[in-house]
């Protein structure tokens, strides 16, 4: 049996058989209160369920926790996943508890996101995945959402901050940016309860298992308000459709309504559900965050990440020189394939053995195949000039795929033009990646199985390109406003959840130099 230490600790160097561990196996049951150790005794035992216990709960999160198996799949040799791996209900089933009302999901009645719907699923071509898309690219970065991430850094980084613990100002800001970002509104417009909500899910994949105390008290909370937040996010939608907000198109729903016309494709329940999933798919900024301070930190940092940075900034960072990217895109894209805050593409997978029950996954590593020799001649090195020479997306088409050897392109090409008045197309190549072309040039991404810290394939993060472009803009201030980190000696740290299976130590603080 695989044991997971319920302690902190910190997200620069997570274990990776705990985090596995974490998602799929049994914590010791001496670290558990005494009512989830019982629970995890077997569906053939009765277990007397103490009061103040949600029996659903014992039902719905604990017993399906305790029947799942996450098994490691192969690092992959090209960037895409075969569609023998599905998507389709691809989440750890204890959490569907907090997205739909019977603990189990519902996604014709309540609302679906294109993070769990298999190809299949998803309307012809992928429809669903580039509408989605089509609200995060680079272009609309540029002109529409930098100025608010811009107020979050600002916030983020006041001077009355220096010298403190920096994670959790972090999160005391993050809700107005998300917010904002989805629907416009942050500050007094945004209710206690939604704020409460959005913490207390991320408490929940942080901590992760359903046996402890502080996810059982968070996720009924989450349970709770949901349907309060479903409400609140819905009036908000009607507000962009009527226009009753300043600058709807600053707005991810925005795009999400004039390209999918709420059509069966992306209904206006499925906009409503991406709002508050994407409090998991955003959840792993802060871990991001976090280990870019800890790497740039002035004491215990990376050395080699530091010059690396500097050299970055003294010499044009955002003018191409050669290759696809410019000097700050290759260095960020070097942080995440170093960091990597997504540990991997999980799977389902179905099961075939009479009498086995519970549910099985695949997850196939991001870090593994990022640091495979079979992708990059020094693997081990940060080195952003890696990406001067890889291909991007756009250049996965007939003829490199039968360059590779095969008989014809893994995946059928095809595009969307987008409806919202801009000149952007969104194909996908070979493997089937979706990017993006806006006035008739590409937005690259490199599409290359030992970058693997945003997936493969058709199900590449349709959030990439504003990842990257946030961390863009950290970068920008930290250089400069001076900014410097260094790691606070703390009798004790607050432990602050920054992403699925990862708790952190809130024990980096800045200062201007």
């Amino acid at each position: 049996m695989l044991m997971f230490s319920t302690s902190t600790h910190r997200a620069t160097a997570p274990s990776r058989r705990s985090f596995l561990t974490g998602l799929g196996t049994v914590i010791a049951a001496s670290s558990l209160p005494a009512w989830t150790a019982a629970a995890h005794t077997g569906a053939s035992e009765r277990v007397a369920i103490p009061a103040g216990v949600d029996p659903a709960y014992l039902r719905g999160a604990v017993e399906p926790f305790a029947r799942t198996s996450i098994y490691v799949g192969q690092r992959l040799s090209l960037p895409m996943i075969d569609l023998a791996f599905s998507k389709e209900a691809a989440i750890p089933p204890h959490i569907w508890g907090m997205l739909y009302d019977d603990w189990a999901p519902a996604m014709e009645e309540e609302g679906l996101s294109v993070f769990l719907q298999g190809l299949e699923n998803r309307g012809p071509n992928n429809a669903r995945k580039r509408i989605y898309t089509s609200a995060l690219t680079p272009d609309l970065y540029r002109e529409m959402y930098a100025p608010k991430v811009r107020v979050f850094l600002d916030e983020l980084f006041r001077e009355d901050h220096a010298g403190e613990p920096l994670m959790q100002h972090y999160y005391d800001a993050y809700f107005d940016m998300y917010w904002d970002l989805h629907l416009g509104v942050r500050g007094d417009d945004i209710p206690d309860e939604v704020r409460e909500i959005g913490e207390a899910f991320n408490t929940v994949l942080g901590f992760w298992d359903p046996r402890t105390e502080i996810v059982y008290e968070n996720y009924m909370r989450v349970r709770e308000l949901r349907p309060r937040l479903r409400d609140w996010i819905d009036d908000r939608v009607q507000d962009i459709i009527d226009r009753n907000i300043e600058h709807p198109e600053r707005t991810f729903v925005h795009y999400w309504i004039e390209n999918g016309n709420l059509d069966d494709d992306f209904r206006r329940k499925d906009i409503v559900f991406e709002c508050f999933h994407n409090f998991l798919a955003f959840s792993q900024w802060g871990n991001t965050l976090y280990n870019v301070m800890a790497r740039l930190d002035r004491r215990e940092g990376d050395p080699v990440v530091q010059e690396w940075f500097q050299r970055t900034m003294e010499n044009s960072p955002d003018e191409r020189d050669d290759g696809a990217f410019t000097p700050l895109d290759r260095f960020v894209m070097e942080l995440f394939r170093t960091i990597s805050p997504n540990e991997g593409s999980l799977s389902t997978v179905e099961n075939t053995q009479e009498g086995v029950t519970g549910t099985s996954f695949v997850l196939h590593p991001h870090p593994e195949t990022s640091e495979d020799e079979r992708h990059w001649q020094n693997p081990g090195a940060f080195d952003p000039d890696r990406y001067r020479t890889t291909p991007t997306a756009a250049a996965i088409g007939e003829e490199r795929c039968a360059a590779i050897g095969f008989a014809r392109c893994p995946f059928e090409t095809a595009s969307f033009t987008v409806e919202d008045g801009r000149r952007a197309e969104l194909p996908n190549n070979g493997f089937g990646t979706v990017f993006a072309t806006v006035d008739g040039q590409e937005q690259p991404l490199v599409d290359h199985a030992g970058y693997a810290p945003f997936g493969f394939g058709y199900r590449r993060c349709a959030g990439e390109w504003l990842t990257v472009d946030v961390v863009k803009d950290v970068l920008r201030k930290v250089w400069d406003e001076g900014i410097v980190f260094e790691r606070l000696d703390l009798d004790e740290a607050q432990p602050l959840p920054v992403g699925p299976v990862v708790v952190i130590e809130d024990d980096i603080a800045f200062r201007r130099a």
